[in-house]
C-alpha cells in the first residue's frame, strides 16, 4: 500500500552539472543532483520525496548492515534522437524482478505506481544529466534496505526505498577475458542466486579479485553443487554461439533472470535464429572451444549491454575466440539493442518507456 502518492521535491540551489564532462565519464563514480527516497512504516509506503543527492543517516543497528537485508536493480535511460524525451529500457521488467527479490528477502512489495512515478519524476528533474555520447547512458539504481533499529534475526518491519542516477560510459571498454571458476561458488540451489540481493555480489568479490590477479577481467561461475555446469559471468548472463546456435544456461534459482538476456533471446528468435536454453557442461564448452566450434561468446547485462569475451581460461589453459569483427550475431544484436534504446529503430516489442 501507498499512503498518498504525492512526491515532495526539494531542489538543489545550484546544479553540479556544469562541473562534469558528460563526454568523458567513468562508470559509477558520478551522480546527478537529486535522489528519491520513500519510507515503509506501519505497513505502508510513506514520505515520498526527491531531495538533493547526499549522505543519508541510518541506524548502526540496521539489519541491512549486519545481515545484508538489501536488494537492488539496474537499468538505463537514453536520450531520444531529438533530445526531447528520456527513453528508459524495460523498467517494468525491473520492477517485477525487484519484487521477486523483495519476496525472497522478506521485504515489502513496491507498488507499480510508486516505482514508475518516482522513477519518472526523478529522471524528469535530472534529465539534463543524460549523456549523448555514443556508448554512454544514464544508469538508474533503485534499491531497498532494512531500516529497523534492531539487532536480531527476524523479518524487518521498516524499510527505505531509494533511486539514484549516474551518468556512465561503457562498463567494459575492451573485450573481456574470463576464467571458468570451479572452486568458489556464487550461488547454490535453494539459495538467493535468482534474487538481486546485495550479499550475492559481496561474496563474489574475493574470487573475482583472484582471477583479476591472474590477468582475467571476470569469472564464469559454475553450479555450486558439482561445478560441472556453466551458470553466469560476474555482472552478466553468459551466451555462446556454437555451430550457429545461440546457447545459454537455462534459468534456475541460482541464476539471475537478466533483462538484457531476455531481450537478446527475444531478438534472436524474432530473427529466426535457433536458440537453446539448457544446461551447458564445462566439459561440453571446453570440447567445443578445443574443436573451434565456439564462434562467439559474450556477456549480456544492463551495465555491460553486450560484452564480447575474447578469451576463456580453464585449468591453466586459455582458449582464444574469433576476432570481434567476425562475430555476426553479437555485433548485430548490440547494434539493434542500442538503436531501439535510443529511438533510432522501431520498437516492435514495446520495450521503451518515454519520459
Amino acid at each position: 500500500m501507498v499512503d498518498t502518492l504525492k512526491i515532495s521535491t526539494s531542489r538543489v540551489s545550484e546544479s553540479r552539472l556544469a562541473k562534469v564532462d558528460l563526454s568523458n565519464i567513468p562508470f559509477g563514480k558520478v551522480y546527478t543532483d537529486h535522489m528519491f527516497m520513500a519510507d515503509y512504516r506501519d505497513g505502508e509506503w510513506k514520505h515520498l520525496r526527491i531531495l538533493p543527492y547526499g549522505y543519508i543517516p541510518i541506524s548502526p543497528a540496521t539489519p541491512a548492515l549486519h545481515y545484508g537485508q538489501s536488494i537492488f536493480e539496474g537499468m538505463k535511460a537514453y536520450p531520444s534522437e531529438k533530445g526531447k524525451e528520456a527513453l528508459v529500457f524495460r523498467p517494468l521488467d525491473n520492477w517485477k524482478r525487484m519484487n521477486i527479490s523483495a519476496e525472497r528477502m522478506c521485504m515489502p512489495v513496491i507498488p507499480e505506481e510508486l516505482f514508475m512515478e518516482s522513477l519518472a519524476a526523478l529522471i524528469d528533474l535530472d534529465r539534463a544529466w543524460i549523456p549523448e555520447t555514443e556508448g554512454s547512458s544514464l544508469y538508474i539504481r533503485p534499491f531497498m534496505f532494512s531500516a529497523d533499529e534492531y539487532i536480531g534475526i527476524r523479518p524487518s518491519l521498516d524499510f527505505t526505498f531509494m533511486i539514484i542516477l549516474s551518468p556512465v560510459g561503457p562498463y567494459y571498454s575492451t573485450p573481456v577475458k574470463v576464467k571458468i571458476e570451479t572452486h568458489y561458488t556464487r550461488a547454490v540451489e535453494g539459495g538467493t542466486g535468482f534474487a538481486k540481493a546485495g550479499g550475492n555480489y559481496g561474496g563474489a568479490i574475493y574470487p573475482a579479485k583472484l582471477a583479476q590477479d591472474q590477468g582475467y577481467h571476470q569469472l564464469i561461475w559454475t553450479d555450486g553443487k558439482t561445478h560441472e555446469y556453466v551458470e553466469e559471468s560476474g555482472t552478466m548472463n553468459v551466451m555462446f554461439v556454437i555451430d550457429n546456435v545461440l546457447v545459454t544456461p537455462a534459468l534456475s534459482d541460482s541464476i539471475l533472470a537478466g533483462i538484457t538476456r531476455k531481450s537478446v533471446l527475444e531478438l534472436a528468435r524474432h530473427w529466426g535464429m535457433q536458440v537453446e536454453e539448457r544446461k551447458i557442461s564445462v566439459k561440453e564448452l571446453v570440447a567445443a572451444l578445443e574443436q573451434g566450434k565456439v564462434q562467439e561468446a559474450f556477456g549480456a547485462g544492463t551495465a555491460a549491454t553486450i560484452a564480447h569475451i575474447e578469451l576463456i581460461g580453464h585449468e591453466g589453459k586459455n582458449y582464444e575466440l574469433p576476432k570481434i569483427e567476425k562475430r555476426q550475431f553479437s555485433n548485430k544484436v548490440y547494434t539493434e539493442l542500442e538503436s531501439i534504446k535510443r529511438g533510432k529503430s522501431p520498437d516492435p516489442f514495446g520495450w521503451i518507456y518515454r519520459i
